[in-house]
């Protein structure tokens, strides 16, 4: 049979959905061509499109087999209100209903049948089954719960056992057994019980091990921090923003500061897109901003971190965007920034759609994301609970396990505000209960009369933005409803009052101070990374060559291999993962002759290291060597296969050290007063917020270089 050319349309007409999540299309396309199947996929993974969306395609009837009676009635009530005909024959149905739907069976109206296995291999059904085959077809058997045929299964069913009689009856009907769950052992047994013929198996998982997760609140200077975390982090990334407009603004402001980076939206021509994407996918742009509209179908493997500098409209999406860094199974970092106004944003797009259902859905999904940004648990334990997959937490790859937040008791302020509610009559929404609570004299406020309410003004010792974090969270916990008819006003429920009686205490996640200070890399991390640089511009030069992406090439793990193993010979080099006979035959002697010179490059460089005596590391030296024979920083960058920000830590740390390092060629000294001053103020914090009291004038590299004066002339006093 061959495959339908328009799957993604058959998605979107059927479901709604613009793109398959991983590997559903695979899986698909294997189904239409009527092999078996055997799929292991995390509930809420999408393990029921990858049968129902075959089944709709396909001529005649697939029969799905389910041990649960109301999870057939969910599956059916779904696919009916995306107009897809499908029912269920269980004993829930009368006799007179499972005629009906018999017949409608036979006059081919109905293209999912969900049956229970005791009904499905039941003597007066088998007959029915018959007529069907011989009718209008049977496109496919898809048992669903499928462990339930094996011993070794957490749910083991004896009727399961007996269905390998549809092997035997209907040997030409392909079976596609689905499973959330399943140990090797159980794998096995179902291929063997059902009597699978060579069936392409599909296990997947959501957990994405090499991914570390952050949240951050959004603040005026966020973008700073942005800037920061592009300048700390090598390799591609990706930006997405909500809308167009943000796109092109964040673009112009990351091309302003000299980084490589390009937009990507609809609002653009096909041919600025195409062209923006291949320079992204080639290592021509490292960064790409991106609204929504990007990613589907990419195959980069080898992006290294994913922004979300505005909120995602729920977790699905969130999960699957920022999924698009580390494909290749390398360390990789995704960080999500909390504003409220975006959440207003999207709630206003939610307002837009038209049918009621949806926007109700949508504001649920809306809360869920928020949910996941300001919760303290696991992000990986939040993110795979919202798939149906279990995870204990405590993964140690993101910012709550690694660095958790403080959690406040703010029950009086719950109560204060919760009381706030009750004496406007809960008629109003959010922005006027925190402007009544703080005292303010809006027009709204004043001929309300709310003025004269004993809640007016008791809130003035905390800020706008503390009241909403407060009023949020309230609603997170399910302490306090709001409307979904538009106007969000907010209602008080059986917990709210559990609060104002004392009878129930409150607390919020309070944002953290500060960042974690950043930990100096080692002198040998450093190392590989000069190494991992040269076999990358080599990698750039031959993919260029032969105008192919550079992962064609080797990707970013096997040159990593190349730094930690160092091949000398081809047999070494042939050794690596990732390293086949074509590319030994083609690559390996280029990329064998990089490794050989940088390691004789440094063998002399160690010995003048030895000779020397002092407090000083070898990699530190080289650049000190460096800076001494005149050259800026970007030129010791370069001839060092480094990054600025790391040789300005260098001379930042030799500068401490009482090196003679001469800041005043790398900062004025007009500069240096003014970041010395602040510095005297604020203390020995972060270089972020430094950043932000200074202003845009002063780079981190500067704020930097200076810290080292300040800490050493600091030293010295404490000594």
């Amino acid at each position: 049979m061959s495959v339908h050319p328009n799957l993604e349309n058959a998605l979107k007409h059927h479901f709604g959905y613009d793109s398959f999540r991983s590997p559903q299309r695979e899986i698909i396309v294997e189904a239409l061509e009527n092999r078996d199947l055997l799929v292991i996929m995390p509930t809420g993974g999408g393990k029921s499109l990858c049968f129902q969306l075959p089944a709709l395609m396909k001529e005649g009837l697939t029969v799905v087999v389910s041990p649960l009676i109301a999870l057939m009635q969910d599956q059916v009530d779904g696919l009916r209100k995306n107009g897809i005909p499908a029912t269920f024959l269980n004993s829930s149905v009368s006799p007179h209903k499972v005629r009906m739907r018999e017949q409608a069976i036979l006059a081919g109206k109905v293209k999912l049948l969900y049956v229970a296995p005791e009904r499905l291999l039941s003597e007066r059904f088998l007959p029915l089954l018959d007529l069907v085959h011989h009718q209008i077809g049977i496109s496919a058997f898809a048992i669903d719960e499928a462990h339930c045929v094996s011993e070794w299964g957490h749910d083991f069913r004896p009727e399961y056992r007996q269905m390998i009689s549809l092997r035997q009856r209907y040997p030409n009907v392909p079976i596609w057994a689905l499973t959330a769950t399943a140990t090797e052992r159980v794998r096995l047994d179902i291929i063997k019980q059902l009597g699978l013929k060579q069936p392409n198996v599909h296990i997947a998982s959501f957990n994405r091990q090499n991914l570390y997760y952050e949240v951050r609140p959004k603040k005026k200077n966020s973008y700073v921090e942005l800037l920061g975390l592009i300048q700390d982090n090598e390799g591609s990334g990706i930006i997405y923003c909500l809308t167009r407009k943000k796109v092109e603004e964040l673009a112009f402001k990351l091309q302003h500061d000299k980084i490589s980076a390009l937009p990507y939206h609809a609002g653009l021509s096909d041919v600025e897109r195409s062209e923006n994407q291949t320079k992204f996918i080639r290592d021509d742009a490292r960064i790409i901003v991106a609204t929504i509209a990007f990613g589907m179908g990419i195959n980069k493997p080898d992006v290294r971190f994913v922004v979300h500098y505005d909120i995602s409209r729920n977790l699905e999406s969130y999960y699957q965007e920022s999924g698009r860094a580390g494909r290749d199974g390398e360390s990789s970092r995704c960080m999500l920034f909390l504003s409220y106004s975006d959440v207003k944003t999207i709630e206003w797009l939610i307002d837009q759609k038209s049918n009621e259902q949806e926007q109700m859905i949508a504001k649920h999904q809306l809360r869920q994301m928020i949910d996941y940004a300001e919760g303290t648990d696991c992000r990986r334990a939040i993110q795979l609970s919202y798939f149906g997959e279990r995870f204990t937490g405590n993964c140690g790859n993101c910012d709550n396990c690694n660095n958790p937040k403080p959690v406040e008791d703010w029950t009086i302020e719950a109560m204060k505000f919760l009381s706030c509610v009750a004496r406007c009559k809960q008629r109003f929404g959010m922005k006027h209960i925190i402007d009544v609570l703080r005292g303010s004299k809006t027009q709204k406020v004043l001929s309300k009369g709310h003025d004269k309410l004993s809640t007016y003004g008791i809130g003035k010792d905390r800020t706008l933005d503390e009241w909403r974090m407060l009023g949020r969270s309230l609603l997170h916990q399910g302490l306090l409803e709001q409307t979904t008819d538009g106007y969000a006003v907010l209602k008080l429920n059986a917990f709210s009052l559990e609060v104002m009686k004392k009878q129930r205490s409150v607390s919020v996640v309070v944002p953290a101070k500060e960042k974690v200070a950043w930990k100096g890399r080692s002198e040998k991390a450093e190392q590989a990374d000069i190494l991992f640089q040269k076999l990358r511009e080599l990698r750039k030069q031959l993919a260029d060559a032969q105008s192919v992406p550079p992962y064609v090439i080797f990707g970013d793990s096997t040159l990593r291999l190349m730094t930690q193993m160092k091949p000398k010979t081809k047999q070494e080099f042939s050794q690596l993962a990732g390293v086949g006979s074509h590319k030994l035959t083609q690559y390996g002697d280029k990329f064998i002759a990089v490794i050989k010179a940088y390691l004789q490059e440094q063998s002399p460089q160690k010995q003048k290291y030895a000779d020397q005596k002092g407090d000083i590391s070898y990699t530190e030296l080289q650049t000190f060597e460096l800076h001494k024979e005149g050259l800026s920083i970007k030129e010791i960058a370069q001839q060092r296969n480094l990054r600025s920000t790391t040789i300005t830590r260098h001379l930042s740390d030799l500068i401490e050290k009482d090196k003679p390092v001469d800041l005043n060629l790398l900062v004025t000294t007009d500069k240096q007063k003014k970041i010395i001053q602040v510095l005297d103020i604020l203390g020995d914090i972060s270089l972020t917020p430094i950043k932000e009291y200074l202003g845009d004038d002063y780079s981190f590299d500067e704020i930097r270089l200076v810290r080292g004066k300040w800490r050493k002339k600091t030293n010295k006093v404490k000594k």
